[in-house]
């Protein structure tokens, strides 16, 4: 990957949450790249922090901590007028395609309106017809551009939430769960959709899943999280061949196979609770739940990323061979 261009950056990125007892760590001391072009999947359990993640890389909230670069700018240093004309190049796609969406506002407002906000289309009708060209593109027909979103399937209501997203032609797109919600025949459907834009329009993804099979399917890069920090980033084959840290292991052998001739009947089942993140654990957030934990591992953190060949990079003191 060293030859390819970085599109963003993450550097010591932390996000703490004060609650009621205490703090939570949502995200502790991230160090990220993404390059131009790809598909980089962040996985991990619910509560990960994968999703704080995504949005401090939008710089939808502030972090406690570190930096996020995109394209060279640091976002903390530019002021919120260039930070609002950045995030033309930067959108979100939501999980929940129901609630991301205004009730009160037609299908065609709603894709519109970033084009109002930026002021990038001042002619009304070239705007409308600018919509109605996207809406064909990503398979909702341009004569529902009167419609209420209470009047689509789910299916249908996260096209328009990626038309949303494409309206300004954004480089950097965060898809956050983006196919959860959806039946598994839809959620092919709309994978394929992302496939067929991103080689249209040059895009970049972070594409943030728990579904292994999901992210199997459509990441270049996957990057495992647990517990508010990144324990293994690679090429996707790589690490679902030959995965590093314990806890990518378990994910990966989580994974059903539909096909009972290639399923193992030795696999290994991760136990126990993910620790809070009030109190997370010593040394190593995974040792309370690592077979192969050692007195190290629950008093000192694991080592920095080191890079165990290709560019897959393992944080764990006794990474699998």
């Amino acid at each position: 990957m060293e030859d390819r261009e970085i599109l963003l950056q993450a550097k010591g990125l932390v996000k703490d949450f004060h609650v009621p007892g205490g703090v939570v760590s949502s995200v502790a001391g991230v160090d990220l790249d993404i390059y131009r072009g790809e598909t980089l999947a962040l996985v991990g359990e619910s509560g990960c922090g994968k999703s704080t993640l995504g949005r401090l890389l939008m710089h939808l909230i502030e972090p406690t901590a570190g930096k996020v670069i995109f394209d060279g700018i640091d976002l903390d240093s530019i002021s919120p007028a260039e930070m609002r004309a950045l995030r033309q190049r930067m959108q979100i796609i939501f999980q929940d395609p129901f609630s991301s969406l205004d009730p009160r506002m037609t299908v065609g407002q709603i894709i519109e309106e970033p084009l109002k906000i930026h002021k990038l289309c001042p002619d009304k009708k070239a705007r409308e017809e600018q919509v109605r060209a996207l809406m064909k593109r990503i398979g909702i027909r341009p004569e529902y551009y009167n419609r209420y979103p209470h009047q689509f399937s789910g299916g249908q209501r996260q096209r328009i939430g990626i038309a949303r997203a494409l309206a300004l032609q954004p480089e950097l797109v965060v898809c956050d769960e983006p196919v959860s919600a959806l039946d598994v025949s839809i959620q092919a459907q709309i994978l394929n959709l992302l496939q067929d834009l991103q080689q249209e329009f040059h895009l970049t993804y972070l594409f943030i899943s728990h579904d292994l099979s999901v992210v199997r399917y459509i990441a270049d890069r996957v990057c495992v999280m647990f517990l508010g920090r990144i324990c293994e980033i690679g090429d996707a084959e790589e690490v679902y061949s030959r995965p590093l840290h314990p806890y990518t292991k378990f994910l990966m052998d989580s994974v059903p196979l539909p096909d009972p001739d290639q399923r193992k009947e030795d696999k290994d089942l991760l136990t126990g609770e993910v620790p809070s993140p009030i109190a997370p654990p010593s040394g190593c957030r995974f040792h309370t739940r690592c077979p192969y934990a050692k007195e190290i591992c629950t008093q000192e953190p694991p080592p920095q990323f080191r890079d165990m060949g290709g560019g897959h990079c393992c944080a764990c003191h006794f990474p699998l061979r």
